[in-house]
């Protein structure tokens, strides 16, 4: 740093003022340019008119008096200057001019505001107007210079004298020097209304800009825009009256927005009515679970409001699909382990009770007890695969769920002749909706008191798979269309993280098969359609 640059640590380069500063000095170098040429011009114009008007008046004057019968009368006397003086002087005194002389048409003068020049030669060109024409210039004489006209003086078509009227050029400026306090008066009042305009877009611009310089918000804009492109998650942003401003590649991914997003409204976007709710609404969100373009999201919506005045919302997403299909899997290998757990501890118990049995000499009564165990396993098995039809995998997973049931103290019934076709759907969907929704059941029914009732049935009717789970539980709470969009569940707060998947894991898949699902109750009630062989496996 320079000693200079030290002495005056405010002086900064004019790329690092701040883009009001930059936009005062800019306008008030206009302003001021503008009102400079604006004064210069009206003093030029002034000047001008004087002049035009001096000219004018002296040709007016000089004709005027060049028809006087008078002066014509005084130009045929012996002595022409006696008559001639006294009505020169009356008119120059009367029309306000500075001389009226009247000569002869060689020069001589029969007239002059001082009488001492009469009869001397007159000072100026007079020959165009001896010979029949007119002069008009500015030329210095004996009185100094002036604008002057000359023009002849004729008495039955011969040129019997010549009449020069002029005005002193000090008095032309004298008349534009009379016009300069309005001229400047007006170009200080321009400039002060400039000035404090100027200075009212100024203050504006700054509470605009923030008092940001053009390079920092070029800078700010390259950090933000990167900051915006480099995340991983989306990012969005919605003004008030819920149209998309921004939105970065991964929101535009995860939402499948159209390249023209900006500006348009959310429910002009195609997006799924949830999602459009969420954009729309002025409610906040916090890692809500909705289903977007087949994707499993976890929403959370905040509002902007930059000096406690709101502006839009900001909403954040990421994309949660594979994890929780993960969890979903999780959550079926966690519940056939705990219902392999029990059957592993029922099967011990009883194990040890036909041991026992046989080492007190019941052998009867322990051969009775292990063949009825093997009848009710026998049994159960025979209803599941006997009432359901068509698809293997669901024959075992109902068969999973009923021991399951047993184990839970909860009846399963299986509707006889249910059927779910093996060209329904893949059969990792299949097993991901059915099983849900029976575990969502159990879940539901599991608190009652009294008998706790599960029912399952699957249909084909006109090409649609129709799959039905009904409990006898206390029904949904709240909006029931919500149950699949966000992650509903009605388990405990420490619980309700598994529910609330499995039911996204249910409308994902339902929406990726171009399938419905509904929801009703109480008694509550899920349907699910599915198209059949419309998706390949």
């Amino acid at each position: 740093m320079t000693t200079e640059a030290r002495a005056h640590p405010r002086l900064r380069s004019p790329r690092l003022w701040s883009v009001a500063a930059q936009t005062f000095t800019l306008q008030a170098v206009v302003a001021l340019i503008v009102v400079t040429a604006g004064v210069v011009g009206a003093y030029v114009q002034a000047r001008h008119y004087s002049n035009s008007r001096a000219t004018a008046q002296v040709v007016a004057v000089a004709q005027s008096v060049a028809a006087s019968p008078q002066v014509i009368a005084g130009l045929h006397t012996a002595d022409p200057s006696v008559r001639l003086q006294p009505i020169a002087e009356a008119v120059r005194k009367r029309t306000h001019t500075d001389f009226v002389v009247i000569m002869s048409p060689t020069g001589t003068r029969y007239s002059h505001p001082n009488p001492a020049r009469i009869g001397h030669t007159f000072v100026g060109h007079i020959a165009p107007a001896a010979a029949g024409g007119q002069v008009v210039e500015d030329y210095t004489g004996t009185l100094g210079p002036s604008r002057r006209c000359v023009v002849p003086v004729t008495d039955g078509g011969k040129i019997i004298g010549l009449v020069s009227v002029g005005i002193r050029k000090q008095e032309v400026r004298h008349q534009v020097s009379e016009q300069l306090p309005a001229v400047f008066g007006a170009g200080l009042l321009a400039a002060v209304l400039v000035g404090l305009g100027t200075l009212l877009v100024a203050r504006r611009v700054r509470r605009q800009t923030r008092g940001l310089g053009s390079r920092q918000l070029q800078e700010m804009y390259d950090y933000y825009d990167a900051v915006l492109h480099a995340v991983t998650d989306g990012l969005l942003l919605t003004d008030l009256d819920g149209r998309v401003r921004i939105a970065n590649d991964e929101a535009v991914r995860l939402l499948g927005l159209p390249t023209d997003f900006a500006g348009r409204a959310a429910d002009d976007l195609g997006l799924p009515a949830p999602m459009v709710a969420t954009l729309t609404d002025d409610s906040t969100r916090h890692d809500e679970l909705q289903i977007a373009s087949g994707r499993t999201l976890v929403v959370s919506k905040a509002v902007v409001a930059p000096g406690g005045k709101p502006l839009g919302y900001v909403v954040t997403m990421r994309d949660r699909t594979e994890l929780v299909a993960l969890t979903g899997e999780l959550d079926s290998a966690r519940s056939l382990t705990d219902a392999l757990r029990s059957q592993t501890h029922e099967a011990s118990n009883r194990l040890h009770t036909i041991v026992s049995l046989i080492e007190l000499g019941h052998t009867d009564r322990a051969l009775n007890f292990a063949t009825e165990e093997l009848d009710q396993a026998q049994g159960l098995t025979d209803r599941v695969v006997g009432a359901v039809h068509g698809e293997p995998a669901i024959t075992a997973l109902l068969l999973g769920k009923a021991a399951q049931a047993r184990e839970r103290g909860i009846t399963l019934l299986i509707e006889p002749d249910s059927v779910v076709p093996e060209d329904a759907a893949p059969t990792t969907d299949l097993v991901t909706i059915v099983g849900n929704l029976v575990d969502n059941a159990f879940d539901a029914v599991s608190d009652l008191d009294g008998d706790r009732i599960v029912r399952f049935d699957a249909q084909v009717t006109d090409g649609w798979t129709t799959m039905t789970v009904t409990d006898n539980g206390p029904g949904l709470s709240g909006d029931v269309e919500q149950a699949f969009r966000r992650g509903y569940s009605t388990k405990e707060s420490g619980q309700a993280g598994r529910r609330g998947v499995g039911l996204a894991l249910v409308a994902q898949a339902v929406a990726r098969l171009e399938g419905t699902v509904e929801v009703t109750g109480p008694p509550t009630r899920f349907v699910v359609r599915l198209p059949v062989g419309r998706v390949a496996r």
